[in-house]
């Protein structure tokens, strides 16, 4: 095998194995997105009339975009799988900055809200 060949060998093994790595990826990794300020305060929602049977609604978050917050209002969604609820996102406290953790649906409900810790003043 000449010179060549090998480093075309070389680089094609090298791709399958980062495609490998890359497949074989979480599905629900996360991406971390570091702040150094504070979020802002939870916004409360008035929530609109809920469009029809079945729907749940999803709290508002304040969501990274290019460095700072901005807030990602409230909706109604169908939940994608019976009994399933919706945990919102969340923001937590690290050495470098303040990081998000996405919202997600789970198969069991902690009762651990945000709003009924935290009522509207």
């Amino acid at each position: 095998m000449n010179k060549k060949n090998s480093l075309t060998t070389l680089a094609a093994m090298a791709a399958a194995g980062l495609m490998a790595l890359i497949l074989a990826a979480p599905a629900n990794a996360q991406v971390g997105i570091a702040i150094g300020t504070p979020p802002p305060p939870l916004r409360y929602e008035t929530r609109p009339a809920v469009p029809g049977p079945g729907f749940a609604w999803v709290d508002g978050f304040w969501e990274p975009v290019s460095g700072r917050y901005q807030w990602h209002t409230g909706h109604w969604e169908h939940p994608p799988f019976e009994g399933a609820f919706y945990v919102h996102p969340h923001w937590d406290h690290y050495p470098d900055g303040w990081h998000i953790h996405e919202g997600y649906w789970a198969h069991e409900d902690h009762d651990d809200h945000y709003w009924d810790r935290h009522p509207p003043r």
